[in-house]
């Protein structure tokens, strides 16, 4: 794809977040997202392979039942309430609204798209997929949060971060293990939705920032399988390293970034007498747990057959990488900080 085009779809993407975040009219944060949605189906497809074209028919068949199903509700709710605010509460049509947001953000039992149409574009594509397009339908769900059903909630959340973590054990693509990271990650977040939004917005704030690592890390190396990622010693020692403790903050280990989200949520839970729920999520995320920790074994104790006289081979870059810098020190070292950032 040339540069000038592929500038236009990507500000058409900053635009159509923008009319979604800045909307209080249910139906320009409708077509916030629908201007979000044409402006990623040509990035998708910017490598003419048939994967990359499956993977940008699925996503559009999905989106355009979940901005259907979304019109639809926010339709009744005008007629019933006489005005388009998002801020009225639809009471009438407040679940199938949830569940169409649900569905464009992947969450369980809506999530068969993702992994799919993931595995099927680029890591770029897949970075903005996982990160830049969640942001307008959580925004809405975190604008809706105070009508939004307490036993929908829980029951999406906590089947997300089952299937998150069941779905993830057998893969070997990378692609696929970073689609139900993201489907687990965000049942976290769903599940504290109605009793602490701004939890849930801290908790969404810092999944951004350790997937945009995790991605931009995978970039740099050119690794989208389990196996050629457990050659990449060689060729970037430093940023290796980096990944594994990456994803072990993907986790949710402590000290690192993936810890206070985890440890809040469970907190908040407990304090709002959902003990039960609070161990079987701590039990469902023990499946992640598995898949995280099988992933850092294969990038540090298993060493591939090295034939080169040297420890780095010749593909060993030396371009500095800023970006990718910036995030993964963020992605490891934010949880001294985290009460100053709740405090804002």
């Amino acid at each position: 794809m040339n540069p000038p085009a592929l500038m236009m779809f990507l500000i058409s993407l900053a635009i159509g977040t923008t009319i979604t975040l800045s909307s209080h009219h249910w139906l320009l944060a409708w077509i916030g997202l629908e201007i979000n949605t044409l402006a990623l189906l040509p990035i998708m497809t910017k490598t003419p392979h048939p994967r990359a074209i499956e993977a940008a028919t699925k996503y559009f068949l999905t989106q355009a039942a979940a901005s259907a199903l979304m019109l639809f509700s926010c339709l009744i709710s005008a007629l019933q309430a006489g005005e388009w605010d998002i801020d009225t509460p639809p009471e009438l049509m407040v679940n199938p609204l949830s569940l169409a947001l649900m569905m464009k953000l992947g969450l369980a039992p809506l999530h068969f798209w993702l992994p799919e149409v993931l595995q099927g574009i680029p890591l770029s594509t897949g970075l903005i997929l996982s990160t830049w397009q969640k942001i307008p339908p959580m925004i809405l769900l975190l604008q809706t949060s105070h009508n939004i059903n307490l036993s929908l909630a829980v029951t999406v959340g906590l089947t997300s971060v089952l299937i998150g973590g069941w779905g993830g054990i057998g893969q070997t693509q990378l692609r696929k293990i970073m689609a139900f990271s993201s489907i687990g990650h965000l049942g976290w977040i769903i599940l504290i939705l109605k009793l602490n939004p701004q939890l849930s917005l801290f908790s969404f704030i810092l999944y951004i920032v350790m997937t945009t690592a995790a991605f931009l890390s995978l970039i740099i190396l050119s690794t989208t399988k389990m196996y050629q990622i457990s050659i990449s010693w060689t060729k970037n020692p430093a940023l290796t390293t980096t990944v594994m403790i990456t994803l072990l903050s993907l986790a949710g280990l402590p000290p690192l970034t993936g810890f206070p989200p985890k440890l809040l949520i469970i907190l908040e839970l407990v304090k709002q007498n959902m003990t039960i729920l609070a161990t079987l999520v701590m039990l469902a995320s023990l499946l992640a747990l598995f898949f995280y920790l099988r992933l850092t074994y294969i990038i540090t104790l298993t060493l591939a057959p090295n034939i080169y006289s040297s420890v780095t081979t010749w593909r060993a870059t030396t371009k500095p990488h800023l970006t990718a810098a910036i995030m993964n020190i963020l992605a490891l070292a934010l949880l001294p900080l985290t009460p100053t950032i709740l405090l804002v």
